[in-house]
C-alpha cells in the first residue's frame, strides 16, 4: 500500500497552513510528521482522513479498498480521546466495534476484551471511562484501533499521559500493524517506540504581506 500527497496546499479559517507538500508513506514504513506548534501536522492528518478539503494538489493511495476513500480506509485518533464518560472501557469499544467493525476493512479485528487486555487495561474493563485516569482513558482509545481495523493510521501525538510501560505496549501494537502491511503517520514532538522511521519535517509558513 503507498499514500502519496503531490504539491498539497491546506487552508484552515482562510490562512494557507500547507502548500507544496509531497510525500509517500508505505506499508510497514513509519513516517513521523515532526515540526513545531502551528506547522501543520494536526491539519494534515486531518485532511488525510477527509475532515478538511485540500487547497491544491492531490492525494492518492495505492493498493487500498477501490470502493472506499481514503478517510474510510483511515483511523484518525486525535488529541481528544472520543470516550463516552458514562460507558464502561468495555463499553465504549464494543460501541467503536459495531459502528466501524466488520467488512472488509476490518478482517483482522479483535474483540473489546482482547483490546483492552492487549492494552492493559483488563483490571478496568468495567470501570466507567469517567473514572479512570488520563493515561488509562488514552489508552481505551488507542485500543480502539485493533477492535475495528484500518490500514491506515494517523496518529496525533499518541503517547500522550503514557506512561513508559504503556508508550512500550503501544509500540508493539504499532508494530504489529506495520508488519501486517498497515500504514502509520504520526505526528509527534518526540521518539514514540519506532526506531528507524522516516521523517517529514513541517514549518509554519511565512506571513504574506509581512516585511522581514
Amino acid at each position: 500500500m503507498r499514500l502519496a500527497a503531490e504539491n498539497v496546499a491546506i487552508e484552515r479559517g482562510g490562512r494557507l497552513v500547507i502548500a507544496g507538500l509531497s510525500f509517500e508513506a508505505r506499508s510497514g514504513a513509519p513516517l513521523l510528521l515532526v515540526g513545531p506548534n502551528g506547522s501543520g501536522k494536526s491539519t494534515l492528518l486531518r485532511a488525510i482522513a477527509g475532515l478538511l478539503p485540500l487547497t491544491g494538489g492531490a492525494l492518492t493511495l495505492e493498493g487500498g479498498a477501490a470502493d472506499a476513500s481514503i478517510g474510510e480506509q483511515a483511523h484518525l485518533l486525535g488529541h481528544a480521546d472520543g470516550l463516552k464518560g458514562a460507558l464502561t472501557a468495555h463499553e465504549n469499544l464494543a460501541f467503536w466495534a459495531a459502528t466501524l467493525g466488520g467488512g472488509s476493512l476490518s478482517p483482522a479485528a479483535q474483540a473489546p476484551s482482547d483490546a483492552l487486555r492487549r492494552l492493559g487495561l483488563s483490571h478496568i474493563a468495567d470501570f466507567p471511562v469517567r473514572a479512570l485516569s488520563a493515561g488509562q482513558k488514552r489508552r481505551v482509545a488507542l485500543a480502539r484501533l485493533v477492535v475495528a481495523r484500518r490500514p491506515i493510521w494517523l496518529l496525533d501525538e499518541p503517547t500522550t499521559a503514557l506512561d513508559a510501560a504503556a508508550q512500550a505496549l503501544f509500540a508493539d501494537v504499532m508494530r504489529e500493524h506495520l508488519s501486517a502491511g498497515g500504514v502509520i503517520l504520526a505526528a509527534t514532538h518526540g521518539p514514540i517506540g519506532l526506531d528507524g522511521a522516516a521523517q517529514l519535517m513541517l514549518g509554519p509558513l511565512p506571513a504574506v504581506g509581512v516585511a522581514p
